[in-house]
């Protein structure tokens, strides 16, 4: 049987008893579409194709490359809610806490 614990609080997650929510986040460099016009059409960019993977494999290399990352977390059911109303965590810095003393 696999045991499982939230990734935020700590919490154990039975997985007979209790729900479990999986968050996959991936981040990469964005790549925006370029515009294609009739002249690129009617030139020959073979040339310069091999001149950017040339490029391409020095930059693997020489370990220069943007690569995408991916994390996986596991959530119990309060965590969940939490991240599903601030993915990005924006309001947690600016609540505040105080004791009812």
């Amino acid at each position: 049987m696999m045991h499982f614990s939230c990734d935020l609080c700590g919490k154990m997650i039975h997985s007979e008893d209790d729900q479990r929510y999986i968050i996959k986040i991936e981040s990469h460099a964005a790549q925006d579409p370029v515009q294609i016009t009739d002249a690129d059409l009617d030139e020959d960019h073979l040339v310069e194709i091999g001149q950017l993977l040339s490029e391409m494999e020095e930059h693997e290399e020489s370990g220069d490359v943007d690569q995408a990352h991916r994390f996986r977390f596991d959530l119990c059911p309060d965590c969940h809610k939490r991240f599903v109303r601030d993915p990005l965590g924006k309001e947690q810095g600016h609540k505040l806490f105080f004791s009812k003393n």
